[in-house]
């Protein structure tokens, strides 16, 4: 069983219009100073251990917010299936879910999110994205802040991941934020979180060590994309690069602006990059969105917050930090 956290679709009254309304831009962001990990915290037997963050459910009714469960579940690894239960295929333009084996640049950047909520340790995945500092690290908001609640802990981000190893290192939170939108109400179109990380290793910062993917902003909609994401609940183990490739659509309830894709990741996945203008050759693309959640009614359909004026303001300030 997947552990249930944070905000089912709800609409920040009088946010949004409809489906297509454009959203305001937030006068500012929600900025969080992230405190030292103290020590060794994230040993291979903890990163096993992490619970894949769930995907938030959106649902039924517009009120119903989902938080973070007190039960604690057994650990992350004693529910993974063996990795030869996971699918391998070629490249493909259309799929649900696929392990990744082609390289290229979007192996390096995108990796692993380790982080502590409540006490509970999680994993997600993001994407270093090409900023000014070379340093923003770009999720899911649930990844960084648990909606109205806390803000995540020992939050380090992994590019490269590969079973058992960091081939690039580890880099730790410096700087975290969110849309205000994200952090006052849990508003699904706003499920961004963007983290400025410490230097890494030899104190190298991020960009120099493996690049990043652009960014794009008020980008046309329906346009071809791939989703990546490292999905660590069952029939996934959580230490594979796994994609989705298709063509998103608008969200058929009308509860948010986002675009929902084909996709069939599980949880883990959260905050995985969603890139159009992709290129499989060289594994370079446009970050467009990332993935945010599920309706409970659709487990095959993943869907991205639309990145307009909101979550451009944000990496501004990201890349300023």
């Amino acid at each position: 069983m997947s552990l249930p956290l944070l905000i089912a679709a709800a609409l920040a009254a009088g946010a949004v219009a409809g489906p297509h309304a454009e959203l305001l831009p937030v006068a500012d962001a929600v900025e969080h100073l992230a405190a030292p990990i103290a020590g060794a915290h994230w040993t291979p037997e903890r990163m096993e251990r992490a619970i894949p963050i769930d995907l938030p459910g959106a649902g039924e009714t517009a009120d119903r917010v989902r938080s973070l469960a007190a039960t604690v579940l057994p650990p992350a690894a004693a529910r993974r299936l063996p990795l030869a239960r996971e699918r391998r295929a070629a490249v493909r333009s259309t799929t649900s879910g696929s392990v990744w084996e082609a390289g290229g640049l979007v192996r390096k950047t995108t990796g692993r999110v380790f982080l502590t909520m409540n006490g509970v340790d999680f994993a997600c995945s993001a994407s270093a994205v090409r900023s000014a500092n070379r340093s923003v690290v770009v999720t899911a908001g649930h990844c960084v802040k648990n909606g109205t609640g806390a803000w995540a802990e020992n939050w380090v981000f992994v590019p490269g991941y590969q079973p058992g190893r960091r081939p690039y290192g580890t880099y730790t939170a410096r700087r975290m934020f969110v849309p205000r939108q994200w952090a006052r109400d849990g508003n699904d179109d706003y499920d961004v979180g963007m983290v400025v990380v410490n230097d890494g290793p030899g104190g190298r910062r991020l960009g120099d060590v493996v690049g990043g993917q652009e960014i794009g902003f008020n980008a046309r909609r329906g346009q071809q994309t791939y989703g990546f994401g490292f999905p660590a609940d069952p029939p996934y183990s959580g230490e594979r690069l796994l994609y989705c490739a298709g063509v998103p659509h608008d969200d058929p309830h009308g509860q948010t602006r986002g675009q929902g894709l084909r996709c069939e990741l599980t949880a883990g996945a959260s905050g995985g990059p969603w890139l159009t203008s992709f290129d499989p050759a060289t594994g370079r693309g446009v970050l467009t969105s990332v993935s945010s959640f599920k309706y409970s009614t659709d487990h095959r359909t993943m869907y991205g917050p639309y990145f307009g004026p909101a979550i451009k303001n944000l990496f501004l300030k990201a890349e300023r930090a």
